[in-house]
């Protein structure tokens, strides 16, 4: 096992980092801030709707604009914690993530709001890859390193997963604009533990950043997502097609830049590498599955069951809970069953949940989602688990920082994209289901929209209206869902499949280089 510059002489030694299990609870907590921004507005949107009125455009955005932009940063955030210092990128990133949320907080406007979360995007950024590539340098030995990487997915899954009960919870007691306070404390307490316990790492040899590269990479992600949201919804305009293809462009001229560069922002001649290749994959899926799930899911208790936000919030707690049982256990599943079959099964799992959930039958009961959420939080903790443990041991310590932008782009990319696509084809299924309304004008645009839509319209005209109009909604929203199930099913089946051929039988997660 060769040994990185931080570790001189004792990759054996546990204790080689004194405190290091300190500094894991310090990273954590940042962590678990930046995944609960991810979902935690999922049960805050039907207040946020009432009191904002944004339009169905503007409600996409405030959910995914947040992980958009973190993801779209995240490789070039790596790249300049490895040459400026990753504490530092660290405590800068965590110092905006709380100015970001006091923004966000006090926001009176749908555009202010999104700037809020633009900024907090931004702050995550800074933060997430550092989490990661400061567990590669405190961590010397392999298994404790993979213990931390366990503990490390499961904090990230879990907020992910807890963010709607948190979320559900501030907002029945108090309003929306608490899911974004909540941060300030943690914030607060938490920056000056990381001046105190945290080291200090930068490359030593990194050359000087590729801003051109940089460019190419934000704006391609940018891009891709943006293309991918408008022509899921259904758009053929040039502008947005043209987007789409613009961002493959770029980020193809990205990869080519990257492999004639001595010293890459992110070295994707890695992506050869059969097992590397297969966890970024596994790590995008996960994420995408599970953000668009809790999204709709959360919609669905409240507008289709009639949960109070708390009441939402808790009923989504079993996804979390098995997040938990996912990821602990993967460290350990990973020495008897190997990297192939952790992900096989943790991918498996969440195939089956979106199964269950497009074969139940109509109306959906909330014993069956429990049963879903569970298997896609078990599926979800197993496969973030063992990608990232594959993603960290294939670069040398010198270059955790790549490791952690790739494992975090696909972490927050596919959360964003999860709820673009996934959520922009249950929206069109359910435009398309919402007919035989009583409605005229602006009121039939409104409720055709959204769920939310349909909900305030209803409210509005009240009576025998009223009535039907529920009826339609909740009829239209169980059916695209079942629709969007299926998609996400055989997403997830074909990316399961390719996991494994890219990964040889018996592969073992190693100390790194």
């Amino acid at each position: 096992m060769a040994q990185g510059p931080e570790d001189p002489g004792a990759a054996r030694r546990p204790a080689a980092t004194p405190g290091r299990w300190a500094m894991l609870a310090v990273l954590c907590a940042s962590l678990l801030l930046v995944a609960m921004d991810a979902t935690i507005l999922n049960v805050a949107l039907p207040s946020l709707i009432t009191d904002l009125q944004p339009d169905p455009l503007e409600q996409l955005w405030i959910i995914d604009i947040y992980g958009l932009v973190l993801g779209g940063l995240l490789i070039t955030s790596g790249a300049v914690g490895d040459r400026w210092g990753r504490k530092r990128l660290f405590l800068a990133g965590f110092v905006l993530f709380g100015v970001a949320s006091v923004l966000a907080a006090t926001a009176h406007s749908s555009a202010q709001l999104i700037g809020g979360r633009v900024l907090l995007g931004l702050g995550g950024a800074l933060v997430m890859p550092s989490t990661l590539s400061l567990i590669r340098t405190i961590f010397t030995d392999a298994h404790e390193r993979a213990v931390a990487i366990g503990i490390w997915a499961s904090v990230a899954g879990a907020g992910a997963c807890v963010g709607p009960l948190i979320g559900g919870v501030l907002v029945e007691h108090f309003s929306w604009q608490a899911a974004f306070w909540v941060n300030v404390p943690v914030v607060v307490a938490t920056v000056p533990a990381g001046i105190r316990l945290l080291p200090e790492y930068r490359a030593p040899q990194a050359g000087r950043l590729d801003w051109p590269g940089a460019l190419l990479s934000v704006a391609g992600i940018v891009a891709l997502a943006w293309g991918i949201k408008h022509v899921a919804k259904g758009s053929t305009e040039p502008a947005d097609m043209g987007t789409l293809l613009l961002g493959v462009l770029l980020l193809a001229l990205f990869a080519r830049h990257q492999t004639r560069l001595d010293d890459p922002l992110l070295d994707v001649r890695l992506f050869r590498r059969g097992p590397f290749t297969a966890a970024a994959l596994a790590t995008l899926l996960a994420m995408l599955a599970i953000g668009a799930a809790l999204f709709l899911i959360s919609l669905w208790l409240q507008y289709v069951r009639g949960f109070s936000p708390s009441e939402a919030g808790l009923r989504t707690v079993p996804s979390a809970l098995a997040m938990l049982a996912g990821s602990l256990s993967s460290p350990w599943l990973m020495h008897s069953l190997g990297v192939r079959g952790v992900l096989a099964v943790g991918l498996g799992a969440l195939a089956a949940g979106f199964l269950l959930l497009a074969l139940a039958p109509q109306p959906t009961t909330y014993s069956v989602v429990a049963v879903v959420l569970a298997a896609l939080g078990l599926g979800d903790g197993l496969a973030i688990t063992a990608s990232a443990s594959v993603l960290v041991s294939s670069v040398p310590a010198a270059r955790a920082g790549q490791a952690g932008a790739v494992s975090e782009t696909c972490y927050e990319l596919g959360v964003g994209l999860g709820v673009a696509l996934l959520g922009s084809i249950h929206g069109a299924v359910f435009t398309d289901r919402m007919t035989a309304l009583p409605l005229r004008g602006s009121d039939l645009d409104e409720a055709r929209g959204s769920v939310g839509g349909a909900a305030e319209v209803a409210h509005r005209v009240g009576g025998d209206t009223g009535a039907q109009v529920r009826a339609v909604a909740r009829a239209a929203f169980d059916e695209a869902l079942t629709t969007t199930a299926y998609v996400s099913a055989g997403i997830v089946v074909a990316v399961t499949v390719l996991t494994v051929c890219l990964v040889p039988r018996g592969f073992k997660v190693t100390g790194g280089h």
